[in-house]
């Protein structure tokens, strides 16, 4: 073996030739990667998932290795291009050449990192790990030697790199793709979430009175395998998620078991996978209700989406109830999907549609929305969270001016379920209606949550199998909510795979992810405004994670592309929401918006893509 290749001969010759200690080999381990030129600190702090590498990392590549192909994987956009070439090799090929090592000695299990731990805060018990105390202390937290490996029941970690099957753990910062678990995980089996720590670089601390650990937005990357994309060359940066969110591998997974396990329709039959999907969905109900604090499940209805669940309300409760000249009051701030349903019902029964105005920050102005309410308002429907603008209403306050006006009250929580809190009934909205697809579910579905009293008066939109109780020619007698709302064959595995997704949720906390959130708006917020030209639509103090804007000399869908090119994704157009748009002056605007898998880094590269576009290097003008 060569002498000359980074400690590879000092490391084969130090192990004795019986049995080598863990505590030898993962000091040497470390010993290797210190001598790797321009290394710093330990190879943890080199492999954090979406992090980038200073250093390059690269050496003559010693026989023992497999050599590195030549071609974009999901290592390289963390390791310098110099360093990907053939003949070198990264720190992720060294630790995983530490892991190997490691799994050689009899009896050992797992990886290096689950071992040797370096400079970890007092408290911190790791097994088979006596000799840390022995290592020099790192100043930085959780410096650990090689990346913590990450027990995840049931799962085979595969390498697209050298196709070998790892029996360990895989690498922290190597997001590979693995089979799904022969079973559904546990309510405690969630994968990387179950590592979040304070250690992250943007580690955001718990929420006074959180039962949740703190958050840690490179242990939640992790569990989205899409991030590990490319798009163009580059790695996919997703800041479209107003329109849709990533899926976690929970929730993937939990898809892949109902269909492979569970499959059958549901209710009434004798069968036993009859009996699994039954209970698999309605266990999602529960969870949907546990996630909005509903006070039953019966309270919650399963339809395709948020538009599908205003569309509900107004062919059913709207229809039976209001009449001509009756009042429903919206906003400026409206998605169509709270627009148009009401302008269809307003056509047939002869009701009036009022919308209360928004201020120059893109805030509802309450006095005139009281002005607007009276004896004759019988129904009003707001946004929680505006799709293009990111402005929160005051919806608790809203609802209860509302009320003293006799009128019920529909809260659109499309884009609000996943950046904050939800609880019905401190709200004491009539309806709260959101997407799955929005809060890391699949689409096609979505919920709707009524008052109990109000679905029982409420009579059904749809027809048809599942919502009855009997059938003859002459009369039917409708089912109790909601299944009297869920007329034929739902979609039953997407219900379920929602619940994953909640739970999910549930389990990072979602006040530690909007905390998370907010601190990332700010800052992405201050990053666009160094941007020339740049103008903000949408400065309300109470935001949630949207930041719409123009660039001035540019078409939106220009500056669209030009950012697709450099695999970040974004929004352009009019999302779904001309009026707000319209009362700015503007038909569309480009729309970053932001989720709890989002970091620093992904807004700098914003930042700088814009930069380079105000700058003039690109010919975008229209």
């Amino acid at each position: 073996m060569n002498t000359s290749n980074v400690g590879i001969d000092a490391l084969t010759h130090a192990i004795p030739a019986g049995l080598p200690s863990v505590e030898e080999l993962a000091q040497l381990a470390n010993q290797l990667f210190s001598q790797v030129p321009g290394s710093e600190g330990s190879m943890a702090e080199h492999l954090q998932a979406g992090r980038s590498i200073g250093s390059t990392g690269g050496a003559g590549l010693p026989p023992a290795l497999p050599v590195r192909p030549n071609e974009l994987d999901p290592v390289e956009s963390y390791v310098p291009p110099e360093a990907a070439t053939q003949g070198r090799y990264s720190e992720c090929e060294l630790a995983k050449l530490a892991n190997q090592l490691f799994s050689q000695v009899p009896g050992s299990e797992g990886s290096v990192a689950e071992h040797a731990q370096l400079g970890r805060p007092s408290g911190v018990e790791v097994s088979g790990a006596p000799f840390a105390q022995a290592l020099p202390a790192k100043a930085e937290p959780a410096a650990i030697i090689v990346p913590v490996g990450f027990d995840v029941p049931g799962v085979e970690w595969n390498d697209p790199l050298h196709g070998l099957d790892l029996t360990s753990p895989a690498p922290a910062g190597y997001a590979l793709p693995y089979s799904a678990p022969a079973q559904p995980a546990s309510p405690a089996a969630f994968y990387f979430v179950d590592q979040l720590s304070p250690q992250g670089r943007d580690a955001y601390g718990p929420i006074a009175g959180s039962a949740h650990p703190p958050f840690d937005v490179y242990a939640v990357r992790r569990d989205f395998p899409i991030l590990q994309e490319r798009v163009n060359g580059k790695p996919l940066i997703w800041f479209d998620n107003a329109a849709t969110t990533q899926k976690p591998q929970v929730v993937i997974d939990r898809l892949s078991y109902f269909y492979q396990h569970e499959n059958s329709n549901i209710h009434r039959a004798a069968h036993e996978l009859a009996a699994r999907a039954t209970d698999a969905y309605e266990g999602a109900r529960e969870t949907v209700r546990s996630f909005i604090n509903a006070g039953s499940a019966d309270e919650v209805i399963f339809v395709r989406g948020t538009t599908e669940g205003i569309n509900l309300i107004a062919k059913s409760w709207g229809r039976q109830n209001l009449v001509k000249d009756d009042e429903i009051v919206i906003t400026w701030l409206e998605h169509h999907a709270n627009i148009v349903p009401w302008q269809q019902l307003c056509a047939e029964t002869g009701a009036i549609l009022r919308v209360v105005p928004v201020d120059d920050n893109g805030q509802v102005i309450l006095e005139a929305y009281e002005r607007l309410l009276g004896p004759r308002t019988r129904l009003v429907s707001f946004t929680q969270v505006s799709n293009a603008l990111g402005t929160v209403t005051p919806a608790k306050n809203m609802v209860e001016m509302a009320h003293r006006y006799g009128a019920r009250v529909l809260v659109d929580g499309a884009q609000s379920v996943a950046h904050m809190a939800t609880d019905v009934q401190a709200l004491d909205c009539d309806w709260f209606v959101f997407s799955g697809h929005k809060v890391f579910g699949p689409t096609g579905i979505g919920a709707v949550y009524g008052k109990a009293e109000l679905l029982e008066a409420t009579q059904p939109w749809q027809g048809g199998g599942n919502m009855i109780e009997d059938v003859t020619f002459e009369q039917t007698r409708y089912q109790h909510p909601p299944n009297r709302f869920e007329a034929g064959t739902g979609n039953i595995a997407d219900a379920v795979g929602l619940g994953a997704a909640l739970e999910y949720l549930q389990k990072i906390g979602v006040e530690n992810a909007g905390g998370y959130e907010h601190e990332l708006l700010v800052y992405a917020t201050q990053g666009l405004n160094t941007v020339p030209g740049l103008t903000l639509i949408g400065t309300a103090p109470d935001k949630a994670s949207v930041l719409s804007f123009i660039l001035k000399g540019y078409r939106t869908e220009d500056i669209g592309a030009e950012l697709n090119r450099a695999g970040i994704a974004v929004r352009s157009g009019h999302h779904c929401a001309q009026p707000i748009l319209r009362r700015f002056g503007l038909e569309t605007t480009v729309r970053p918006s932001l989720a709890l898998y989002n970091t620093r880094e992904e807004v700098d590269a914003l930042v700088s893509a814009l930069l380079k576009i105000s700058g003039g290097g690109l010919n975008l003008q229209g």
